[in-house]
């Protein structure tokens, strides 16, 4: 099936690797017009300059998502900039991972801010542009860990599992402005970090998925996509896990 964009602009966060650079990507290549933010200068530059290369169409711009106040600023520069903002996609995160008992303020926080708080910042401030125009798509990159949890992550599942309630309540609040709010929750993605695995490692984390095999980020930015097209404007308020099979 081929999905519907009809000249839609994109902002989508953390996409400088991974999951968000894979989702950038696949919007492009959709004929989207795809914002690239990332804290990183030089990673979301190097996704936005491949996107046009490509013949895509992207703008790359440095904001610590974390920083309310720069947010506000960017969302404000960049609707003078293009007109509209259709689709946002929240994916930014990070992860301080330790067990409670050891884990820092800071730590907490500071996923809390990066992972969850700035959802908040960029619904609110791209999100009222959308109910004004009744049209829009957000979708929250959740995960697997905020739905059953996982030893020393408490920061990182709150933030998760927050995201998830978030995504309900902004479904809620748009869904009679025409702007749909969609989670997305990954499982086991092969990244850089999971590429790093000594084998036996990496053996444990694929006897857990049904599907016996860690996903791509490819799987995940598909089901964005979609949610982010045409085709899916009756879809709001859902969570949608993508991951072998191991949340059923």
């Amino acid at each position: 099936m081929s999905l519907t964009f009809n000249n839609r602009v994109a902002l989508v966060t953390g996409a400088g690797r991974g999951i968000g650079k894979a989702i950038a990507e696949l919007l492009a290549r959709h004929g989207v017009t795809v914002i690239c933010v990332s804290k990183s200068a030089e990673s979301c530059g190097a996704v936005a300059a491949a996107i046009t290369a490509a013949g895509g169409k992207a703008k790359a711009l440095a904001v610590d998502v974390a920083d309310g106040a720069a947010v506000a600023k960017a969302s404000a520069e960049l609707i003078a900039e293009f007109g509209h903002i259709d689709i946002l996609i929240n994916n930014a995160g990070i992860t301080k991972d330790g067990l409670l008992f050891r884990m820092s303020g800071d730590d907490w926080s500071s996923v809390l801010a990066t992972n969850l708080t700035s959802c908040y910042h960029w619904t609110k401030y791209i999100g009222r542009p959308m109910t004004q125009k009744r049209w829009g798509r957000i979708v929250n990159i959740t995960s697997v860990v905020g739905l059953m949890g996982n030893a020393g992550q408490a920061n990182y599942c709150a933030a998760k599992a927050g995201m998830i309630g978030f995504t309900k309540a902004i479904a809620k609040e748009f869904a009679a402005r025409q702007v749909t709010s969609n989670a997305v929750a990954p499982g086991f993605i092969k990244t850089d970090m999971t590429a790093a695995l000594p084998p036996e490692a990496a053996e444990k984390l694929t006897a857990v998925v049904p599907l016996r095999r860690l996903g791509e980020a490819a799987d995940v930015a598909h089901m964005v996509v979609f949610l982010c097209s045409e085709e899916a404007g009756y879809i709001t308020g859902q969570v949608f896990t993508v991951d072998g099979g191991m949340v059923m």
